[in-house]
């Protein structure tokens, strides 16, 4: 009603309108929408339910898990963009919210209880979203890790550099035959990138994907493989050569960029706000809203008030007559 109002009166074009707006809405419950709707897409991790882990080797998974997973996850997002946080504590935050059984999974034993409350992390691995369950296992397959798969998350969703879509013909991923020596991932992903064809996108992949090997195909720590009993390597590398080993490295390098992360998060907020992907003539836009939250620490209240009051969001072009009357046509289907 308030919005409503303002937009009645002819307020909604004084930006510090808009702004306040935002805030207002921002601290009321419905705005919880935004994060299930919103982050559940960026983060791609609505398929979660559909997947089935092995139940020989990983017999702890069941559907209560994956629900705490995306409770926990939704909750982690929501305190941050929600309480106004900077948009960086969704990489380094040293907090979650689990119940019993997720903080069990997590080798935390000082939490009781079905009630999912905020705990403070100890484990700096677990620390912002690489070390949420629901990311890990989204990005794996039922019976192993898969680096690829969480390299390319990472380069979509963190760092927005998405790689290029996999050749025609590519060479089906070698996996471990009965009767033959096992291998661990990390060994058969080097053999399939000795095809040129491969490499050029699994050079970049693999090793941010490798930082996060530690991480099994649910999101529980490891120490060994599981297939040949040998250490982790979890050591990666990033695009512009800097060596990461572990999670914690890999969050680290990324915020010496903090740049490159809130835009990528902002990127993908405004194709949500506007409803169609992002053109070479919006990106201006999208660099002045980073430039601009930077003097505020990256707040999200910052970002969304910047995209709101941005030239993009404002205004559109109307669409030509047929392609209006298809958009309407389509509208009553």
């Amino acid at each position: 009603e308030e919005l409503l109002s303002a937009a009645e009166q002819g307020r909604l074009s004084d930006a510090d309108v808009l702004r306040a707006e935002v805030k207002r809405m921002l601290a009321d419950p419905r705005a919880e929408s935004l994060v299930s709707n919103f982050a559940t897409q960026w983060l791609d991790v609505r398929k979660l339910p559909t997947i089935t882990p092995d139940p020989v080797l990983f017999p702890q998974a069941n559907p209560d898990l994956t629900e705490s997973f995306l409770k926990e996850l939704d909750l982690f997002v929501g305190s941050v963009f929600l309480e106004d946080h900077s948009v960086l504590d969704l990489l380094n935050a040293d907090y979650s919210f689990l119940n019993e059984r997720l903080a069990l999974h997590y080798r935390i034993d000082s939490v009781r209880g079905d009630a999912f409350r905020r705990v403070r992390l100890t484990d700096k691995n677990r620390w912002g979203l690489f070390g949420k369950g629901a990311i890990l296992m989204a990005t794996s397959y039922p019976n192993r890790t898969a680096p690829v798969l969480r390299g390319a998350w990472i380069l979509d969703s963190i760092t927005g550099t998405p790689p290029p879509s996999p050749p025609a013909n590519v060479p089906p991923f070698p996996e471990n035959q009965e009767g033959e020596a096992p291998r661990t991932v990390r060994e058969r992903l080097e053999k399939h990138r000795t095809n040129p064809t491969c490499n050029g996108c699994h050079g970049i992949m693999d090793p941010l994907g490798f930082a996060l090997e530690s991480f099994d195909a649910i999101g529980a720590w490891r120490t060994k493989d599981l297939e040949t009993g040998t250490e982790i390597d979890s050591s990666g590398q990033l695009a512009d050569g800097t060596a990461v080993q572990g999670p914690i490295d890999l969050r680290n390098a990324l915020l010496e960029k903090p740049d490159q992360f809130v835009q990528t998060l902002t990127e993908k907020l405004m194709t949500f706000a506007l409803g169609r992907g992002l053109e070479y003539y919006d990106m201006p836009a999208v660099r002045k809203i980073v430039r601009d939250s930077a003097h505020d620490h990256y707040r999200f209240s910052s970002i969304l008030a910047g995209i709101v009051t941005s030239e993009p969001f404002l205004y559109s072009k109307k669409p030509e007559q047929g392609t209006q009357l298809e958009t309407q046509a389509a509208a009553r289907d």
